[in-house]
């Protein structure tokens, strides 16, 4: 993250400067992610807020499950968040820890504040509750909201003890039922839940809310900001009353960002869970999800998330990206650093008739132009290769300059051919084109300084192998299909993946490992797929296409 313009780090440094709240004290920070679905791109800016806070004051960051709600909270899902983060090149060394191990601490601190009597226990249903909410003129009501505290504090032990059926009680802080902010209405703070919890097990059937566990999570460890998204904002009256009413040992500032929001995507959890169990898409980690792990299958880079979220600064004014700025960050990382290779996705036989049969030659080719120091490699060149079958017609439009009859090209790093003819199947297709070379072009200089308008790749047919790729592309057909009066589920696009069998690649790629990242020339930036491919088989993932349609001044 940029400081300049970072309303965030200006307050930081206000707060640790001389006079401030926070003087003489080290910056802490923390993500506390819940552990009931992979993290998404839009977790990852404030991921990077977070750690990127602490590292610029040189001060600590935590990782914390917020696990209070064992709700579709899972192990795996602590696991996968773990192997993200580190994706993305932070670390937080002996600063993990698991909210759900303050769960004794929290329910003492509940039991404090009945003995203040700033809590109680209240038997209203959660239909009641929304009924005696009131409005605006009309204040909340609760019939329990004078009960003695020996009562409150021997029902909530009863609660805790398991004496009563889910959703019979529940504990309320006690604030104030007039308050225009509905949030501190006599919030609820503690509800019975006996489903088994992924660390604590079945020892706790209470469970404290969100809204009262995060403030207390964040003094437990003595955190000094609490950096979050913009909806929370409502909620920070109550982050600030639970911590003034506790004997928490640090009082933490909260502080609130705008989240991301990016065209051609959906990022609620619970929409990206339906896409799964819908069978729209191949789990989490599909290359088509806008999780890290489905970003990074696909081939996207950490420089490039980095970059993407560091561009878009921090505000407190949400907005929409348009995911054209996503890929174009990916473009210009993989630009730097990708290595070029030659593959033919929709392979057609070239015979270049007057080459020697039996014989084959090396060219040596250079690995990425942006690169020097990455070398070169040698690619096999004999009578026999596979070019794009889109690189040839037999009856050409106007300025069409690739492979017809009696037209010439260039093949890339090789040598100038002209085409003699074809050969078609027993459906009308062309299956074979025919060609002659001229031996005086000789890695694609012509000796008589005639002009070859075009360049084409090619692969060797006895030194490439197989592979399978996969076509990825946007999911959906509307920018926003985030938006609450869109049915997300009628715009997905059908051709958001295309899967292309018996493609053609350098032999080289045989050597390839899970996750890397290469420039297939004219084609578009391709990883290996580190869960379908094989060693007698590859599977390439596209990336992202060479085209880069983002415009800066576009919204």
């Amino acid at each position: 993250m940029n400081e300049a313009g970072n309303f965030i780090f200006d307050m930081i440094k206000e707060d640790i400067g001389p006079g401030g709240r926070f003087e003489g004290m080290r910056v802490h920070t923390r993500f506390p992610p819940e552990p009931n679905g992979y993290l998404h791109i839009g977790h990852a800016k404030a991921l990077e807020i977070n750690f990127v806070a602490a590292e610029r004051f040189g001060g600590l960051c935590n990782l914390r499950m917020d696990d209070t709600n064992p709700t579709r909270e899972e192990e795996e899902f602590v696991e996968a968040i773990k192997e993200d983060i580190r994706w993305l090149g932070h670390d937080w060394e002996d600063r993990f820890f698991y909210a759900s191990n303050y769960f004794e601490q929290m329910y003492n601190y509940a039991v404090e504040l009945i003995q203040k009597g700033l809590a109680y226990v209240c038997e209203l249903t959660p239909e009641e509750v929304r009924k005696y909410r009131g409005d605006l003129t009309t204040p909340a009501q609760s019939p329990y909201r004078d009960r003695p505290i020996e009562e409150s504090l021997q029902l909530f032990r009863m609660m805790r003890e398991g004496k009563f059926e889910d959703g019979k009680m529940t504990l309320r802080a006690k604030i104030d039922l007039t308050s225009g902010n509905f949030n501190m209405r006599d919030p609820v703070i503690y509800r019975i839940n006996r489903i088994p919890h992924h660390n604590t097990k079945d020892r706790w059937c209470v469970y404290p809310m969100y809204d009262f566990a995060h403030p207390l999570e964040d003094a437990i460890e003595k955190i000094t900001h609490s950096l979050c998204s913009l909806e929370f904002e409502a909620h920070r009256p109550l982050y600030d009353w639970v911590i003034m009413n506790c004997s928490v040992p640090a009082k933490p500032r909260q502080i609130e960002f705008a989240r991301l929001g990016i065209t051609h995507t959906v990022l609620s959890k619970r929409k990206l869970r339906t896409l799964i169990e819908s069978g729209i898409v191949d789990g989490w980690d599909d290359p088509r999800m806008p999780t890290l792990c489905g970003l990074r299958r696909r081939g996207y880079t950490p420089g490039s998330i980095r970059i993407f979220h560091e561009r878009n600064g921090v505000s407190k004014v949400n907005s929409v990206v348009d995911y054209a700025f996503l890929e174009h960050c990916l473009r210009e990382d993989l630009n730097q650093n990708a290595k070029r290779v030659m593959a033919v996705l929709r392979p057609i036989q070239l015979e270049i008739t007057n080459y020697p049969a039996g014989k084959s030659e090396l060219f040596e080719v250079e690995n990425n132009p942006e690169k020097p120091e990455d070398g070169t490699r040698e690619v096999c060149f004999s009578r026999e290769l596979f070019i794009e079958s889109e690189d040839f017609a037999e009856n050409p439009e106007k300025k069409f300059y690739r492979l017809f009859p009696g037209n010439e090209v260039r093949l890339k790093s090789a040598y100038v051919i002209r085409c003699t003819g074809f050969e078609k199947d027993e459906f009308g297709n062309v299956c074979r084109v025919f060609a002659e070379y001229d031996p005086e072009s000789r890695g694609g200089n012509t000796s008589d300084g005639r002009k070859i308008k075009s360049t084409i790749h090619w692969v060797d047919a006895n030194a490439s192998i197989r592979a399978t790729i996969r076509l990825y592309d946007r999911l959906f057909d509307v920018e926003e299909p985030d938006l609450s009066d869109c049915n997300y589920l009628e715009h997905i696009r059908p051709d958001s993946l295309v899967v292309v069998q018996g493609a053609r690649v350098e032999k080289s790629l045989e050597n390839a490992t899970a996750g890397e990242r290469f420039q297939f020339l004219r084609q578009g930036y391709f990883c290996l797929d580190k869960k379908d491919s094989t060693g007698d088989q590859p599977v390439f993932n596209r990336a992202v296409s060479l085209r880069d349609s983002y415009r800066p001044n576009k919204t």
